[in-house]
């Protein structure tokens, strides 16, 4: 579940600071060449020489500025789907000891019946469960809200022994990895005014 998107972010984030960083100072370098802290010549001088625009006047240089245009194209619309996709799963697949037939799950299912038996212990505002992975590699991401006199520990402690090891056996899976995310509410404010 997890090691997979934890290393696509992990990579996201480096890339993006490093092109930044170059993007950064370069422009950095540019603006202080155009003020003039390089000297009066640098500042005047143009962009691009004569000799490099020579060598830029060949006949498939547009075509080859294009297929690298199309290629970044590509590369650019790849990363925006993957930012886009979810790693959320819409069915549970379950494959029994015969090899007849396999049986799907819709997640929603599996999640709303979390859901539910998570509301029910004591101490619970809210619980919101959701199926990551694939059918053959599924997680679970818990996010649960808890009262500000709820036992964290002994919550979390009785999800992993009683639901998360309920989920494992009706999937007949030896491994699955859960993320449990609590978070605890503050006491409702108390209005108070002041008699005379």
């Amino acid at each position: 579940m997890g090691n997979r998107t934890r290393r696509s972010a992990h990579g996201n984030r480096w890339g993006l600071g490093l092109l930044g960083i170059l993007l950064a100072g370069a422009g950095a370098v540019s603006l202080a060449a155009g003020l003039g802290a390089f000297g009066a010549g640098v500042a005047g001088a143009p962009l691009v020489g004569e000799a490099v625009l020579d060598r830029f006047r060949q006949p498939w240089v547009p075509y080859a500025g294009a297929a690298v245009a199309i290629v970044v194209a590509l590369v650019a619309v790849r990363w925006l789907v993957v930012q886009w996709r979810s790693d959320t799963m819409g069915r549970l697949r379950v494959e029994g000891e015969s090899s007849r037939g396999v049986t799907e799950i819709p997640a929603a299912a599996v999640r709303h019946v979390l859901e539910d038996k998570i509301d029910q212990y004591p101490g619970i505002r809210r619980a919101h469960a959701r199926l990551t992975g694939s059918w053959h590699d599924p997680g679970v991401v818990l996010d649960i809200t808890l009262d500000a006199d709820a036992d964290a520990a002994s919550t979390w402690q009785r999800i992993h022994r009683e639901e998360i090891a309920t989920l494992r056996e009706a999937l007949e899976i030896d491994d699955l990895p859960a993320v449990v995310r609590l978070a605890m509410t503050p006491p409702p404010k108390t209005h108070t005014r002041e008699l005379r």
